[in-house]
């Protein structure tokens, strides 16, 4: 997965360009960035999200800061299991960050979590639109087919992770166990216990000092 996080080489490179960085643009978002960046660093997730907030407001060039702050909070929500606060922050990173399908996962993980299952395969479904050659997407989409007693489909997201990622072992036992219940064998393998990783574990870096550029 592509999580990262604050790492102390990213404070480096952040003071020794800050100079420059924050001497362009607006300057009272340049302030309200340092700030968000400096809370950040002492994980006052509330209050880096009110300063990278009020930054991109003045100056869009700041709000990836604003999705990796949301991220990391609602990391921590799903951590204390408060997983409708942890959607609400994903739902604002999205409204940021719009093509990143690892957002998407995030909140489907907060989403199933609560057995809202069609709004988690919906964020699938987006994921994969996304990233459609990353395997661990349909590998969860199969199980919530699966739970959702969507065998056939179940069945087809099991043979798209096979043919991305020929050793998945969880794929591999839930094909045997679709197989045996779609074509009525008499005695089927157990079903693979546990869905998923908790895709937030690991959250992305908090904040950089150089906004995204676009490629």
């Amino acid at each position: 997965m592509r999580y990262m996080k604050l790492s102390g080489l990213g404070i480096m490179v952040f003071a020794f360009g800050a100079a420059v960085l924050f001497g362009q643009g607006n300057q009272e978002a340049a302030n309200l960035t340092r700030e968000g960046i400096e809370a950040s660093k002492v994980k006052d997730w509330d209050k880096a999200i009110n300063a990278f907030k009020r930054a991109s407001q003045l100056e869009q060039r700041y709000a990836p800061n604003l999705a990796s702050a949301l991220q990391q909070r609602a990391s921590v929500y799903v951590s204390q299991q408060k997983f409708q606060e942890a959607i609400a922050d994903y739902s604002e990173a999205l409204k940021v960050k719009s093509n990143d399908p690892d957002i998407f996962e995030r909140r489907a993980y907060a989403e199933m979590q609560l057995k809202d299952y069609d709004k988690a395969l919906h964020d699938y479904n987006e994921a994969i639109k996304l990233s459609p050659e990353e395997p661990k997407y349909y590998q969860v989409r199969a199980f919530i087919h699966q739970t959702k007693n969507d065998l056939k489909a179940a069945m087809a997201d099991v043979d798209k992770t096979l043919k991305l990622d020929p050793n998945n072992q969880d794929a591999q036992q839930r094909k045997r166990f679709l197989d045996a219940k779609l074509h009525g064998t008499p005695t089927p393998e157990p079903m693979p216990s546990g869905p998923i990783p908790n895709p937030n574990v690991r959250p992305p870096a908090a904040a950089t000092a150089t906004p995204a550029t676009k490629p």
